[in-house]
Parts: C-alpha cells; sequence; structure tokens
C-alpha cells in the first residue's frame, strides 16, 4: 500500500506546506470565473482542499456579493486572511474574465472554441499541454420525471424533443400529453456540450419555449415535480429525478453509469477543464491545477459526484454484440478506465491522454504488470475500404505502444478492430473523435 501511496506521489506533485504560496497584501489570491458545473461545488471544494494543504487554518466557504459566486478564505499561521474568488456564470464567461483581465483561471465544462483561442492568442496558447487540464470527466443526464415509464431515448429523438418537433410524450410511444422542456441558459457549458453533441450536429436549434435555468440544481428539481417535464444537466445534479439510457447511432444503450463515462463512452460524456493562460501565470492557479491533478484533488472530484481520472481496472462481461475476438479478451482480462484518444485529423496524443499515460503507467508499476500483462485495442470510425479503418485502428494502438515502450512497459498484444463496435454516431467529427480510440486491458 505504502509503494502505491509513493507512486501516486510521484505522479501527481503537490506542493509542500513547507513552502507556501505567497498571501497578497490586498484583493483576493486567486480569481477563478466560469462553468456553473465546476463553480457551483466542486471549484471551491478543490480551492478549499488546496488551502488546507498549504497549511491555512479555519477554511471556509462563504456566498460572495453576487448570485452563483463564492468566497473561500483562510488564514495563515501569522493571522493573515487568504482569500480566493469562485464565480460560476458560465463557461464563455470564463474566456471573457481571461481577455478583460478580471479572472487568473478559467473554469470551463468544453473544450475552448477555436475562436476563443485566437481571442486570447496574446495570453499564450491556450491548447497547450500545460495550460488546457483535463480535471474530470462528467456526463450530461437526459433527465425525465421519476414516473415517466420512457427508459431510452437517441440522440435523433433528443434532437427533435428539444426542438420542438417531437412534442408529445405519445409520439415517443409513452404518456403524457404535451412535453415540457426544461434547458440550461445561453452561458452555461452544460448548455454549450448539449448544443454541440445533439442539437447543432442535426442543424436544430433549442425550442423558443424551453424553460432556462443558470442553477442546475434548480433545473434538476423543476424536472422530478413536472410528470411531462425532460432537461438535460450535470451528472452530479440528476438528484431525485430519472436519467435515461442514450444511443448514438449503432452504439449500444448506455446509461450515465460511471464506467462509461470514465471512458468517454457514454454518447453525452464530457470533460471538465481547467485553462492557465501561460503568460503573466499566478502561483496560485498553478498550484490549484496541480493540486487538482493529485490523488487527494481527484478524491475530491469524486467525493463532487463527478468522474475522477484515477486509473481502475473494472470486470466487462461479454455479450453476443461483441466480436468474438473482444469477447476472448474481455473474458480473460481486465479493462482499465481510461480510453487513449487523439488529436483531430492527427496521430497525436491529445492533452488528456498525454496526462493519461502517466497514470496508466504508474498503474502497471503499482500492480507489477509492466511484462505482457497489457494488451492494447484499437478502434477508429469507418472508412471506405475496412481494411484501411483495420489498419488505422492498429496504427492508433501502436502509437500508444511506443510511448508506454519508453516507460518500461512490455506489451502482450496490440489488436486493431477497425470500425466495429461504435461508441458514438460516424456521421459528424465529435462521433468519430469518439470512435477514434485505444482501450488498455490488463491480465
Amino acid at each position: 500500500m505504502m509503494l502505491r501511496v509513493l507512486f501516486l506521489l510521484a505522479l501527481f506533485p503537490l506542493y509542500a506546506v513547507s513552502a507556501p504560496l505567497p498571501a497578497p497584501d490586498q484583493g483576493p489570491a486567486l480569481r477563478i470565473q466560469g462553468s456553473n458545473t465546476i463553480g457551483a461545488a466542486l471549484g471551491p471544494a478543490l480551492v478549499k482542499g488546496l488551502m488546507e494543504h498549504q497549511g491555512l487554518q479555519a477554511v471556509r466557504i462563504e456566498p460572495a456579493q453576487g448570485a452563483n459566486e463564492q468566497r473561500v478564505t483562510g488564514k495563515t499561521r501569522l493571522g493573515k486572511t487568504v482569500s480566493i474568488e469562485v464565480a460560476a456564470h458560465g463557461s464563455s464567461t470564463g474566456f471573457m474574465a481571461l481577455k478583460k483581465a478580471t479572472a487568473d483561471l478559467a473554469a470551463s465544462s468544453r473544450p475552448i472554441k477555436d475562436s476563443e483561442l485566437v481571442d486570447l492568442d496574446p495570453l499564450g496558447d491556450l491548447k497547450s499541454p500545460d495550460a488546457e487540464q483535463v480535471i474530470a470527466i462528467d456526463g450530461l443526464a437526459i433527465i425525465l420525471n421519476p414516473r415517466n415509464p420512457l427508459n431510452a431515448l437517441n440522440t435523433e429523438q433528443l434532437a427533435q424533443i428539444f426542438n420542438g418537433e417531437i412534442s408529445t410524450w405519445e409520439a415517443l410511444g409513452g404518456v403524457g400529453g404535451p412535453i415540457h422542456l426544461y434547458a440550461r441558459d445561453d452561458q452555461s457549458g452544460t448548455y454549450d456540450t448539449f448544443k454541440e453533441l445533439v442539437l447543432r450536429l442535426r442543424g436544430k436549434p433549442l425550442a423558443a419555449g424551453a424553460k432556462r435555468f443558470e442553477s442546475s440544481e434548480q433545473l434538476s428539481d423543476a424536472v422530478s415535480q413536472d410528470p411531462q417535464g425532460i432537461g438535460f444537466i450535470g451528472l452530479p445534479y440528476v438528484r431525485q429525478a430519472k436519467a435515461v439510457a442514450i444511443v448514438d447511432g449503432d452504439s449500444q444503450p448506455m446509461l450515465p453509469l460511471n464506467s462509461l463515462i470514465a471512458t468517454e463512452d457514454y454518447p453525452l460524456s464530457r470533460r471538465l477543464f481547467f485553462y492557465l493562460p501561460p503568460s503573466g501565470r499566478n502561483p496560485w492557479a498553478k498550484a490549484l491545477v496541480d493540486f487538482t491533478q493529485s490523488s487527494k484533488g481527484q478524491a475530491i472530484v469524486a467525493a463532487n459526484g463527478f468522474i475522477a481520472q484515477q486509473v481502475q481496472a473494472i470486470a466487462v462481461e461479454p455479450r453476443a454484440s461483441m466480436l468474438e475476438d473482444y469477447q476472448a479478451i474481455a473474458r480473460d482480462a481486465q479493462r482499465l478506465t481510461v480510453n487513449f484518444r487523439f488529436e483531430e485529423g492527427s496521430a497525436s496524443l491529445d492533452n488528456k491522454a498525454r496526462q493519461d499515460l502517466q497514470r496508466v503507467v504508474a498503474y502497471l508499476k503499482s500492480h507489477n504488470k509492466l511484462d505482457k500483462q497489457v494488451t492494447l485495442v484499437g478502434f477508429g470510425d469507418v472508412k471506405n475500404d475496412p481494411q484501411r479503418a483495420a489498419l488505422l485502428s492498429k496504427l492508433r494502438a501502436m502509437a500508444v505502444r511506443r510511448e508506454l515502450v519508453r516507460n518500461g512497459v512490455i506489451l502482450r498484444d496490440i489488436r486493431g478492430f477497425g470500425a466495429q463496435m461504435p461508441v458514438a454516431a460516424n456521421t459528424a467529427d465529435e462521433g468519430r473523435i469518439k470512435n477514434r480510440r485505444v482501450e488498455v486491458w490488463v491480465y
């Protein structure tokens, strides 16, 4: 157990209490703006954890001046007050605040947009590995009233429902009359994610009659009290509502389960980010990012209902819908809760994959699985030539193998299954990117 702790500490460097961060003479030590999904509870909890790790005393979270704004305060051993402000008005507001220099760190429940990247270029490359930090995985749950008998919907139906084309529960084979729509507000990263994953891909705007909410909790409670209601929400905010299984393209129906969200197989899974500007870096911002990626920080992520990025091995039940060779792997091995994914149009690992690589190596070292105990399984999107799809899927697995070999891992096998077993529709870039994945199996 001690060896495992040492591996985790080596993987996730933490600032030592003996070297405390500077306490400013006036004003907040750090200003965080952006996602309500992060800022409502997770952000303040991570800040509180960092402050306590720094040795501050009497750390507490309290309301700030505006709605959806909080302040975390603590005292140094000399009695000096240190405060950090967290404003949660939606992901886009975080990037606006970076541009205006009214925030030091942006919290976002979606990737930075190309237009924002260009706009913030004077601050440095916010897509660089140090700047773009995936801090957790979340899943958008589609929620209904608990008494609604429907158990599954596909993404095409979701688009038609939230566009208003499907307006009654009877049209879906249910009962209840008119459908009542509940949605997050325009500033929300949750809404941006739903819009990108469901509406925009099918060229459909959100119906004008949808009730909009800045608060995730209020939206969820409204749906759970309305027998005709349907809404979308971040996973921790399902509360008393009922989540349904989602189908995308030819994928199997998937509930927003932790294991399916951790691997990002669930169709409405998403990444949560901190964006740390490379220029003029605030030491508290860098410390918060490092703390968040540590084992302590990821434990706080899990405690707040999101999916931590610590690697675990899970058993997968072989099913008839799986390829026979894949079933054979599932019978003998366990799958790690991580998928390696790639930059769009590239064979290069994306920023999360670079972080996950070290997590996987640490897991393999701590479980004595460095020598021929790992099989990599690659998948891809549909190509005109199935043999080309199979080759590309294996080449992606080989790209991961190269990185693992550099870290002392000797592979047992590498397989490429091409466009088989998709987890998302291949009709748009977002789905194709999810299907271009490499799974890690351990024996």
